[in-house]
């Protein structure tokens, strides 16, 4: 199985898509830290605390990832996430290669496994790269310094551990918060010889949440759309803390990324690739 893995994460690193990918995930913190440090955000009293966060950078650099984050996860990140979950058993149809690893001694679940773990960790380091990238650079423009902004609905003062702290708990936080559109688009990529329809069924189920997410005539049911909590990490940095929104959105993604996922493994183990 680990031998297994590690063939599949070598593929990975092998195709240049995956360079193109993780590297935009490198130039949105650079893009963010350039414009803020030319043209420096004021202050409006109109402005929310969410809206604040732009300001939040030129008082410490350890706030450009969360405003990285910030960005990024809303669309860029969900594509990383469907495009890594929807090409990795797709592509393998459309070139062929899935039918010859399968009249190999390998079993069908522990080839799902690995290819499911192979897309997670790249999502994972999609992520990770969108915050390092943030806190490296954010240090260089605006310094390592601790949160103290004395503004209304800000979270006060917090230290460079704890805003560390709390970054680390949003990166995973905003990861698993697509974990039910990354399911999908593994499902899809099960049934289908063609990663980009594997990844638009997966970013086209992030677009369907939003939208009817944002229906007030829905707002009685809204909590069960996968994006209802999707910003609720934010209270990390405008609170005092993990809120109950937060285990919320943690639990909601459970039952998309089960259901999505036992489909993808029962379709797989019975599907005909090798007429």
């Amino acid at each position: 199985m680990a031998a297994l893995f590690r063939t599949e994460m070598v593929k990975q690193w092998r195709r240049s898509r995956t360079y193109l990918v993780l590297a935009t995930t490198v130039v949105v913190p650079v893009v963010i830290a350039i414009a803020l440090k030319v043209n420096p955000p004021t202050v409006r009293l109109t402005q929310g605390p969410l809206e604040r966060f732009p300001l939040f950078v030129t008082r410490t650099g350890l706030f450009l990832p969360v405003v990285a984050l910030q960005f990024t996860s809303q669309f860029l990140l969900v594509l990383i996430v469907a495009l890594f979950a929807g090409d990795v058993v797709a592509s393998e149809a459309s070139w062929g290669n899935l039918r010859a690893m399968l009249t190999r001694p390998v079993g069908r679940g522990q080839l799902l496994i690995a290819k499911a773990g192979s897309a997670a960790l790249m999502a994972l380091v999609a992520t990770a790269l969108i915050v390092v990238t943030g806190l490296v650079v954010g240090t260089i423009a605006f310094g390592w310094h601790p949160l103290d902004v004395p503004l209304v609905g800000a979270a006060g003062h917090q230290s460079q551990l704890r805003v560390v702290a709390n970054l680390a708990l949003a990166s995973a936080y905003v990861l698993w918060s697509v974990a039910g559109v990354g399911a999908l688009a593994f499902l899809a990529s099960t049934m289908t010889d063609s990663p980009s329809g594997a990844l638009f069924a997966g970013f086209g189920l992030y677009v369907v949440s939003q939208i009817l997410n944002n229906l007030a005539s829905l707002d009685p049911v809204s909590f069960v759309f996968p994006t209802h909590y999707q910003n609720s990490w934010t209270a990390l940095f405008v609170g005092n803390g993990p809120t109950r929104n937060m285990l919320h959105g943690v639990l909601l993604q459970v039952p998309y990324v089960v259901v999505f996922g036992g489909s993808a493994w029962w379709y797989f183990r019975r599907k005909d690739v090798l007429s």
